[in-house]
């Protein structure tokens, strides 16, 4: 039988098929890290502690397929024969999903910081940090669906989607720090802190991957 040599030409058919398999892990890792914001978002505001509990299980999950995802993509962009535009797709999805582990660390955080402050009496600001929360999930859904899509648009509307949950976060802070006479201990002031700048940071990831579908799709970096 003819021995096989490396074939620096392989099936592209098996390539694409590989590069589709990698995008549904991808989205599937999406799926839990929305799961887990929905989660943080009810621990928090509802005061679910049992929706807190639930977190770590599934940041077990994500760290997982984060994992998975990084090795698959070093695999085939060392032992196959990519083109320039596999490469990029292929360097965008490992951005991507570290992009997507750190706001499933974030969702970690924010449970965290619920079981803190629930011993406390709500503070005056969590509806508006409610509505910070509800704006950054959204951000983080309309990212994923951009990247389901690839949907170049989609993805770049995300940097104006971020002005709002910036906005928000400058309010909520200047209100927190300008409190005066605050009874008791303060501890739950530097939760919410915390807890806000958390959303922050989760909104920016959302944007970047709004970014990365958009070079995926055109090969510009914004």
């Amino acid at each position: 039988m003819k021995a096989v040599l490396h074939n620096p030409n392989p099936d592209r058919s098996q390539l694409a098929r590989a590069i589709r398999r990698l995008e549904r892990d991808v989205l599937r890792m999406g799926a839990l890290v929305e799961q887990s914001f929905r989660l943080s978002h009810q621990a928090l505001f509802v005061r679910d502690l049992t929706a807190a509990e639930e977190i770590p299980r599934l940041d077990k999950k994500i760290d997982r397929f984060y994992r998975q995802i990084e090795s698959d993509c070093t695999a085939i962009m060392t032992l196959q024969a990519p083109t320039a535009q596999d490469l990029r797709c292929l360097s965008a999805f490992m951005q991507l999903v570290r992009d997507l582990e750190r706001i499933g660390d974030y969702a970690k955080d924010l449970a965290k910081i619920a079981i803190k402050i629930f011993p406390y009496p709500p503070h005056a600001s969590l509806p508006d940090i409610a509505v910070m929360s509800h704006h950054a999930q959204a951000m983080l859904a309309t990212s994923l669906v951009a990247l389901a899509d690839l949907d170049a648009a989609g993805g770049r509307g995300l940097k104006h989607l971020d002005d709002t949950v910036d906005n928000a976060y400058d309010r909520v802070y200047q209100t927190l720090a300008q409190q005066r006479d605050f009874p008791g201990v303060i501890e739950p002031i530097l939760l919410l802190a915390l807890a806000i700048r958390c959303l922050e940071r989760m909104a920016d990831h959302a944007t970047n991957i709004g970014q990365r579908v958009a070079y995926i799709v055109t090969g510009q970096r914004n």
